[in-house]
């Protein structure tokens, strides 16, 4: 497999190109429910709310999350076309490792813990049926990351392999250097689709 070479910066390469990814919208028939979850799950704070429509942020943006109230719309539906998930990232496996523990607490769990090799992946679903993941990367650039695929089992396994977290949680708090807890074991190809959810 041949890595994708990182683009240089938009404006070395002639072209004007968005500067950050802004805000996600969603449309749901029950509005109270998905601002807690996503105050709940991002720690997010409401930046503005009213009957129809509340801006939630977590960080320096003005709302990262809007959510327009319409009653009577019906939630997502599986397996059929549109946005698959999207994800966030955190800033380190202790990190992303307590957020697990404190949305465990919560009583929200994760459909799917999987190790794709540049991220380390937790994937929720809203009460809309909306996915996200919660991630780390795993490397410190893209050349990093290009130089794993040149090197790993990605063309037979662009999956990765599941986790259990708890007993990463464990290994962790055993003092396991992080390294060691984000490498991707190997697999055999007949194991590649027994990773799925």
């Amino acid at each position: 497999m041949t890595a994708r070479a990182v683009p240089a910066p938009a404006a070395t390469r002639g072209r004007i190109a968005p500067v950050k990814f802004a805000h996600i919208v969603f449309r749901t028939g029950q509005k109270d429910a998905m601002v807690e979850w996503y105050r709940t799950v991002l720690e997010a704070e409401i930046a503005l709310a009213n009957p129809l429509l509340t801006f939630l942020t977590f960080d320096e943006e003005h709302h990262r999350i809007a959510i327009v109230g319409m009653p009577g719309l019906a939630p997502v539906v599986e397996r059929t076309a549109g946005l698959d998930h999207f994800a966030f990232t955190y800033g380190s496996l202790d990190d992303l490792l307590s957020t697990f523990k404190r949305l465990r607490n919560a009583g929200i769990l994760p459909y799917w813990c999987i190790n794709h090799g540049p991220n380390l992946s937790c994937y929720y679903r809203d009460p809309d049926g909306n996915q996200i993941e919660l991630q780390i990367d795993v490397f410190d650039s893209p050349d990093a990351v290009n130089g794993w695929y040149a090197t790993s089992d990605f063309s037979t396994n662009p999956i990765g392999v599941k986790f259990d977290p708890d007993e990463l949680i464990r290994r962790f708090d055993a003092g396991e250097p992080p390294a060691e807890l984000t490498r991707r074991p190997h697999i055999a190809p007949d194991q590649v689709f027994a990773q799925l959810p």
